[in-house]
């Protein structure tokens, strides 16, 4: 009886020659700038770097979804794939590998700008509505009355960090 084997470009792929394909492929420019590993950027070598991915679990699973998506081209996860390591997601047999993205380090800098910046309005606090007064401590509230007549506060001065 023979099992059909998980459509997944990962299943029997030794940690090694993944490593090796990404290496000779992106560089370990390319390599450090997208995972931000420390042994992609200082000294690097296969040894070293299968070391660390073989002791850390999270670093191998990262570079392992990196391979997935940029080297390989396979579709996102969904929700439920997603909390799956990249080893064990299945991929309908329709999809096959495409060929691999070409990436620059600016192209990983600006693709992990936005990132940062979508994940930073997500969760950024909600703004207070506009029609509301804006609180202004007791103290400053009077030194803004007592130096000017408009009620604003006087630019600051480096020589007089106080304002007096």
């Amino acid at each position: 009886m023979i099992e059909e084997q998980q459509n997944n470009p990962l299943h029997g792929l030794k940690l090694e020659v993944l490593l090796t394909e990404l290496v000779e492929f992106y560089g370990w420019n390319i390599l450090a700038a997208a995972m931000r590993f420390h042994c992609f950027k200082t000294n690097p070598s296969i040894e070293g770097s299968l070391k660390f991915l073989r002791k850390t679990e999270w670093a191998r699973e990262k570079l392992e979804g990196f391979y997935l998506s940029r080297y390989k081209r396979m579709p996102r996860p969904n929700d439920e794939e997603f909390e799956l390591p990249p080893r064990e997601r299945v991929f309908p047999l329709s999809i096959v590998p495409r060929e691999p993205m070409v990436l620059t380090v600016e192209s990983i800098k600006l693709s992990q700008a936005k990132a940062a910046s979508a994940h930073k309005e997500k969760t950024a606090p909600r703004q207070a509505p506009s029609n509301r007064k804006s609180f202004k401590p007791a103290h400053k509230a009077s030194h803004a009355t007592k130096g000017s007549a408009n009620n604003s506060e006087a630019p600051y001065d480096p020589s007089n960090p106080w304002n007096k």
